[in-house]
């Protein structure tokens, strides 16, 4: 029975077979598990393509309009969304060039080469001036857009950091400083959303408001739990059910230290979003492309048809990453002590409590706390990716994915003279996987539907 399912290469898609997943040949050659590695290694492949812009969104994209189309795009996928609606537009309905604009803004290194739309890479998490200037474009296109044009809005998870316009009496170091207070606070990342919705000209619904009376469809590649659109990117052409009083909660929650502009943006009645029922959304369209649920479909069924039992944990798992981790050994021991061959897969984005002075994103820091609970079991192999590439770090987009391991990772480690524990307390999976091999160092995926984990369980 093979174990790696086949697939064709993704245009614009970094992932293609498992061999590039492994940072160091030479290392993973000598790996007891190689198998089972491969074939996670493709599950993740799986995974990525299935939300990956040129599977999905061919059969969304609408008709042309009897004027302009406008594309506008944000988000970690918004080259790669605008690279297969130039080539549909363009190549399969054969449009006239002149009538196809727009403008789309991703994260650096997340840019594709686009031909009538302009493109521009911007900073994440934390915003630059390339957002700004990325948003400003996009508020002038909608401006311009009549009856009878199409403004086809494109949105990514990253799209809230790509997109930054801010509100009247808040300047663009302001909204930075609330940004970096918003991602130390421990703030959800809806949480995180609320508060920004209310801080800005694009955000929550008021895109809308610059495109009427054109026509207006979004179509969203979804990377929160629950695929609310509201949510995705901020929603900057959905109504907004959350309020100034829910934004100013937050931050008295989590006790922020905010610039005094914001402060009074917060209590500014003329910063309340756009609400459900308001005329401005009379006629918009929202489309879900991809979600993590339909990743996770994916690799299920490439699970079961190799023989397989799948354990599906969700695609909403949440969590301190170390703890996760430990609950999941758990259920590896208990599928090992009943002798199945099983696959435990999961979603959702973990978090971690910085302890230390080390490097390292959830999906790095669950692998490692994961290889030292099963140290010694054999026939075991785990891999725990963030499906854009890129997990946590500090914005570089060759930051390591996350990390695959195995029974045999501690064992290998201190066989280099390396003790786990103290990487962990550290916070420093980074190093710990690269001294060994087993970083994920993939580069942009150009999609995002959040964190991919997958344990198998096979039978010594």
């Amino acid at each position: 029975m093979g174990l790696t399912p086949n697939s064709g290469v993704l245009p614009g898609c970094a992932v293609t077979n498992y061999k590039q997943i492994f940072q160091k040949v030479g290392s993973y050659d000598r790996i007891m598990n190689r198998p089972l590695r491969s074939f996670l290694a493709d599950l993740y492949r799986i995974a990525v393509a299935a939300a990956h812009p040129a599977s999905c969104l061919f059969a969304l994209l609408p008709p042309p309009p009897s004027g302009r189309l406008i594309l506008l795009a944000a988000g970690k996928a918004a080259g790669s969304m605008t690279e297969v609606a130039e080539a549909h537009y363009l190549d399969r309905l054969q449009i006239a060039a002149e009538r196809l604009s727009g403008i789309a803004v991703a994260r650096h290194g997340y840019g594709r080469h686009l031909r009538r739309v302009r493109m521009i890479e911007a900073g994440h998490p934390i915003p630059d001036a390339a957002g700004l200037e990325g948003a400003d474009r996009a508020l002038m296109l909608a401006d311009g857009a009549d009856e009878n044009d199409l403004v086809l809005v494109m949105m990514s998870g990253g799209a809230s950091a790509n997109w930054v316009a801010p509100a009247q009496g808040i300047s663009f170091e302001d909204k930075q400083a609330l940004t970096r207070a918003l991602l130390r606070s421990g703030a959800t990342i809806n949480e995180i959303n609320v508060v920004r919705k209310h801080l800005s000209r694009i955000k929550g619904g008021r895109l809308a408001s610059h495109a009427h009376p054109a026509k207006l469809v979004t179509i969203a590649i979804s990377d929160v739990p629950g695929d609310d659109p509201s949510s995705i990117g901020s929603g900057p052409t959905v109504p907004d059910p959350s309020t100034l009083q829910d934004a100013r909660a937050i931050v008295a929650k989590y006790k922020l230290d905010i610039p005094d502009a914001v402060t009074r943006a917060l209590a500014d009645s003329r910063n309340e979003s756009p609400k459900p029922g308001a005329s401005v959304f009379a006629g918009s369209e929202v489309v879900l492309a991809a979600r993590p649920a339909d990743a996770m479909r994916a690799a299920e069924a490439a699970i079961r048809e190799a023989g397989y039992e799948c354990v599906f944990l969700g695609d909403r798992v949440e969590g301190e990453a170390r703890e996760v981790a430990a609950d999941h050994a758990r259920l590896v021991r208990e599928l090992r002590a009943d002798g199945r061959r099983a696959v435990v897969l999961s979603g959702g984005e973990l978090t971690v409590t910085i302890r230390g002075r080390g490097r390292g994103g959830p999906n790095q820091e669950y692998a490692l706390a994961l290889a030292i609970a099963l140290a010694g079991m054999p026939a075991i192999a785990a891999i725990a990716a963030d499906t854009d590439g890129t997990d946590g770090g500090a914005g570089d987009a060759n930051d390591p994915a996350g990390a695959v391991a195995d029974g045999e990772s501690v064992a290998r480690a201190k066989a280099r003279g390396l003790d786990p524990a103290a990487f962990l307390a550290d916070n420093n999976s980074t190093a710990f996987f690269e001294a060994i091999g087993d970083l994920l160092t993939l580069g942009p995926t150009y999609t995002n539907v959040n964190d991919f984990r997958a344990i198998i369980v096979d039978r010594p």
